[in-house]
């Protein structure tokens, strides 16, 4: 099998050390100053030094080569540059060749999902593309440490294709029929991840945030639902497993955010700052977007986009979640 790896960020360069194992991989960057590296040391100091990749794996800044008789590309660019990406790389798809996205993102302005963005640039077979998602903190999945993610595909036979690949001794795929709500999960949980990270950086503690992040995932699931995935997704790995894991982990680049927010620090200053996408900073305005559209609740997603775009506090926030009218809790969504 022949991989192609699109975007040397973190989880791009930690799945092609992982696909290398069982198959031949092209990994495609972007940054010049990535594929010197690499060339020249093996290794991808800029976005995940100290974990050196296989001999085998070819890193180029040539997307006709890195997707030239690809089998399989997995599709690891940030959401804003996504559709631009994948609309150049098009030409040189296989009408055959599987894609899965790892991006965890929502398109501003379409409102798409990085799938539904594959359909509309390169067309096909809607059985062969789909999702990879789940708590994967791409250095700790690199460290070697246990972790679990879920493939989603329509196709059966794909899905089972790309959790052979990937899994191995310290990572374990699942597979799942449900791409809307695997991969909704992924994208909407970076708004929640932000507004733990305020509650981190207030100096609040367990309680606080378990609240939150049980009350977050009710939020995503309502919306999740009403985009077309299966509620019991949202309790699996890509909801509540990918949830936990960005609210709580340091090494959380949305969560990152939200506590220097909390801090004080000003937005502008905390994006210039990073030198990875937080997707949060920008789905969460496609989040209000698809929640207004199909007239769903979400007053935490709500606090993040008044923080993020307005400029309130994060203190004031969080005194108007709590003093909102009393309900009740019947089915863990409601």
């Amino acid at each position: 099998m022949r991989v192609a790896v699109i975007g040397a960020g973190s989880w791009g360069t930690a799945l092609a050390r992982l696909a290398a194992a069982g198959a031949e991989v092209r990994l495609w960057a972007r940054e010049p100053e990535v594929v010197a590296a690499v060339q020249a040391t093996g290794e991808n100091s800029l976005f995940l030094p100290g974990h050196p990749l296989p001999a085998g794996v070819l890193c180029t800044s040539d997307l006709a080569q890195a997707l030239s008789g690809a089998d399989l590309v997995l599709m690891a660019v940030p959401s804003h540059g996504f559709r631009a990406v994948l609309r150049s790389a098009a030409p040189h798809l296989a009408p055959a060749a599987t894609v899965v996205s790892v991006t965890k993102g929502i398109e501003q302005g379409t409102l798409r999902r990085m799938t539904e963005i594959v359909f509309e640039e390169a067309g096909g077979d809607s059985g062969r593309v789909g999702v990879l998602t789940g708590p994967n903190l791409a250095r700790e999945i690199a460290d070697g440490q246990p972790a679990a993610t879920v493939v989603a595909m329509a196709d059966e036979a794909r899905a089972r294709a790309v959790q052979g690949l990937l899994m191995g001794p310290t990572l374990r795929v699942y597979t799942s029929p449900d791409v809307v709500g695997c991969e909704s999960a992924g994208a909407l949980k970076n708004v929640m991840a932000i507004a733990a990270g305020m509650a981190h950086g207030l100096g609040y503690g367990d309680n606080s945030t378990a609240a939150l992040m049980t009350r977050g995932l009710a939020e995503l699931t309502r919306l999740g639902v009403a985009l077309g995935g299966r509620p019991l997704t949202f309790a699996g790995l890509a909801g509540m497993g990918d949830l936990v894991a960005t609210c709580i982990s340091p090494h959380s680049r949305n969560r990152r955010v939200g506590v220097a927010l909390a801090r004080g620090q000003r937005l502008e200053e905390i994006v210039a700052d990073m030198k990875m996408v937080a997707e949060g900073v920008k789905t969460t305005e496609a989040v209000l977007e698809l929640a207004e559209r199909h007239s769903i609740e979400m007053p935490i997603a709500a606090m993040v986009g008044a923080v993020l775009y307005e400029r309130r506090s994060p203190a004031d926030m969080v005194a108007g979640l709590m003093g909102r009218p009393a309900k009740a809790e019947l089915h863990g969504i409601d």
